[in-house]
């Protein structure tokens, strides 16, 4: 087996994508935060002392999408299109859940900057809320979709 990430040394490297033909590329992330009711409650009435919940996390997690070839070893810097974070406040399940959607023109594809954008999305919506209720749950931090390149559009085969 051929490692892509190692060098002759054995050494970690970043692949070469250099022969790679450009093609727009789309990834969809979530994190899902799972929280008291009351805390849903104050994140949807604007009751939470730090100030708006979702526009500092939705920030956030554009910022953390355009950072993520500096926070991931191996990532390449990528020349990002749009990143758009969107959160469904399920009252039922007493949750956020967060999407990511990540997009480019490139040589490589734009999961990671999706599942990151989404992780410090929920993130920061914990570090917001944290003074309400510090047991949050940050969980399912994943893929959902993505399009373009080599191995072309996928959904998670497991997604509801």
């Amino acid at each position: 087996m051929e490692f892509t990430h190692i060098n002759d040394q054995g050494r970690a490297r970043m692949v070469d994508v250099t022969g790679k033909e450009p093609s727009q590329r789309v990834a969809e992330a979530r994190a899902i935060v799972r929280m008291q009711p009351e805390t849903l409650l104050a994140i949807r009435s604007g009751g939470v002392k730090k100030g708006d919940v979702l526009a500092v996390a939705q920030v956030a997690g554009i910022m953390a999408a355009k950072q993520t070839s500096s926070l991931i070893p191996m990532c390449h810097p990528l020349m990002l299109t749009a990143v758009d974070i969107s959160f469904d406040l399920d009252q039922a399940e007493d949750r956020i859940v967060i999407h990511s959607r990540v997009k480019t023109t490139g040589q490589t594809g734009v999961e990671m900057e999706a599942m990151t954008a989404a992780a410090v999305a929920a993130l920061t919506l914990y570090d917001m809320a944290k003074a309400i209720d510090r047991w949050m749950v940050i969980e399912e931090v994943c893929l959902i979709e993505k399009s373009g390149g080599k191995s072309g559009h996928v959904i998670r085969p497991d997604f509801k």
